[in-house]
Formats: C-alpha cells, sequence, structure tokens
C-alpha cells in the first residue's frame, strides 16, 4: 500500500494545456486604442447621411469606401485621444487600463506618425472615390475631436462636448456629401440632431463618474455645477434633441423615420427625467444607454425609409 502510495505521490501531474487566445494579446490592446465602438457608431451615422440623400446613381462601392473612410479618421482621432489623455486616464477608474494609460503600450512618437497615416489615408480615399466636399467632412471630424475636443477644449470648459459633439455631425454631413454635394434639408437636420445628441449622451455618463472626472481635474458639467443641476440639463437638452428630430418630418422623412424618432425619442425622454429628479449613478448609466437606443431607432429609421423608397 504504501509502495502503491509513493509510486503515486513521485508520478508528474498532468497539468491541461492552457487555452490560447485565437487574438494576441498585444494586437487586441493595439486594437483598443482605436475605440473601434464609437468609430463604428460613428461610421453608422455617415451611413445615414448617405441614406437620406435620395440618388440613384450611388454605388455599394462608394457607400463602403465612404464609410471605412469615417471609421478609419474616427480611428485615428480616438488613438490620438489616448495618446495624450495617458497621464489623466491614469487618475481615472474608468480609463486607467487603456493602453497607453497603464503602460501597456509606449508613447512612441511613431503612433503619431501611425496617425496621421491612417487620417490622410481615409482622407484620400474619400476623395477620390466620393469627392472632396465629403473629404472635407471626414477631416473637420476627426479635427474637430483630436484637436478641438481633446486639446483644445476638454480641460478649459464644462462646455466641451458641445463643440466636441459636432465630430458627430460632420459624418452625417461626409456620408450625405458622398451622394450628393448639395446634400439638403434632411442632412442638415439630421447633423443637427447628432450636434443635440451628444450633450446628454456623454454628461449623463459623466454624472455617473463625476467623482473620477474631478479627481483627474476634467471640468465635465456635473463636476461643475453638480449631479443634480448637470442632469436637469440632460433633460432639458434632450427634450430639445427629440423635436429637432421631429422636424424632418415636414421635409419628407417618412413614416419608418418618424415612428424611430418617436419611440426612440420618448424612452430617452423617460429616462432623463428618471434622472433630473433622482441625479444617482443608476439613473446616469440608464439615461446613457437609452441615448444609445434613441441614436440606433434614429438610424435604422433613416435606412427603413431608404430601403422603401
Amino acid at each position: 500500500m504504501n509502495h502503491i502510495e509513493s509510486s503515486l505521490a513521485s508520478s508528474p501531474r498532468i497539468t491541461p494545456a492552457p487555452v490560447v487566445c485565437p487574438v494576441h494579446p498585444r494586437w487586441r490592446l493595439v486594437l483598443s486604442l482605436f475605440k473601434l465602438r464609437i468609430g463604428m457608431l460613428i461610421m453608422f451615422t455617415a451611413l445615414a447621411g448617405a441614406a437620406v440623400v435620395p440618388h440613384e446613381s450611388v454605388t455599394p462601392w462608394r457607400t463602403l469606401v465612404l464609410g471605412l473612410s469615417v471609421l478609419l479618421a474616427s480611428a485615428s482621432a480616438g488613438a490620438f485621444n489616448q495618446y495624450v489623455e495617458a497621464d489623466s486616464d491614469r487618475l481615472m477608474a474608468r480609463t486607467r487600463g487603456r493602453a497607453f494609460a497603464s503602460g501597456a503600450l509606449r508613447r512612441d512618437p511613431r503612433w503619431l506618425v501611425l496617425m496621421l497615416g491612417m487620417l490622410v489615408g481615409a482622407v484620400a480615399a474619400a476623395g477620390l472615390v466620393a469627392n472632396w466636399t465629403a473629404a472635407l467632412f471626414v477631416l473637420l471630424g476627426a479635427l474637430t475631436y483630436a484637436l478641438v475636443y481633446t486639446m483644445g477644449l476638454k480641460r478649459r470648459t464644462p462646455w466641451n462636448i458641445v463643440i466636441g459633439g459636432a465630430a458627430g455631425s460632420f459624418a452625417v454631413l461626409a456620408g450625405a456629401a458622398a451622394v450628393s454635394p448639395q446634400m439638403g434639408p434632411l442632412a442638415w437636420l439630421l447633423a443637427l440632431a447628432l450636434l443635440l445628441w451628444t450633450p446628454p449622451h456623454f454628461w449623463s455618463l459623466a454624472i455617473a463618474n463625476h467623482d473620477q472626472y474631478a479627481a483627474a481635474g476634467v471640468p465635465m458639467l456635473p463636476v461643475v455645477v453638480g449631479p443634480g443641476r448637470a442632469a436637469s440639463i440632460v433633460h432639458w437638452n434632450t427634450v430639445a434633441l427629440v423635436a429637432i428630430s421631429l422636424v424632418p418630418l415636414g421635409f419628407g422623412a417618412g413614416w419608418a423615420y418618424g415612428l424611430g424618432a418617436a419611440l426612440g425619442g420618448a424612452f430617452f425622454l423617460r429616462k432623463t427625467f428618471a434622472l433630473a429628479r433622482e441625479p444617482v449613478r443608476a439613473r446616469a448609466m440608464a439615461a446613457f444607454f437609452a441615448s444609445m437606443m434613441q441614436l440606433s431607432a434614429l438610424i435604422l429609421g433613416v435606412w427603413l425609409d431608404a430601403a422603401l423608397r
């Protein structure tokens, strides 16, 4: 018996082979730099901009290149934001795990060369395949986020995101201009809706994380005026957003768009009203996610209208 026990004790243990992730961790780090989820959302708004302009000669190739150009330009601006904000990102629990902030990737100037190359490629592709008006809007969207918001306004004013939100509006205009440089009122109204959508979207997130923004020294609206007043501003901003989002119905938008604008707007308003009455983290995050639902409903309505046209 002792012999058997000693044999078992001395025999090597079989260790299960480690599970290897199909994507190398370093590549996942690199991809995380580019804020691709935000980039995809901005690309979808550009495709919505293209869909609101009726034109029979638009090819799928042009639409694809325009969408990828907006995605590439957005990725470039998102990576630049992380490069510049690495020091302050370390002060916030929400962002300290980012690649540059955590030190997982070194802030080498060669990253800036890559970001510039991505932006130049995106603008060139939009200009050569679509037109240079669309390319200009692609450029303005990226520069608004990278320079105007990240380097200019973010640490100087609580209204930073109001102007920085124009990045999404430029994506809509890029999509519309790719179809026709004349665009039309529906494109401008959708761009205005995006401009009004951005502040309540980000301010809701900022209310949920206002202690972290305060610790990092970022003067987001809830830090400056307090979560209660900021929540009230979020609600009334959403009222203006929903009102503007319904205006396209008077300029030829179809029933599908109207349904998306009404249902998505009502849901967002319900959540921001609850936030204004009780400005706590749970309500703020509910309003944040409701903003995503509202924008998704708006975009789906635009696409369905275009499909039924």
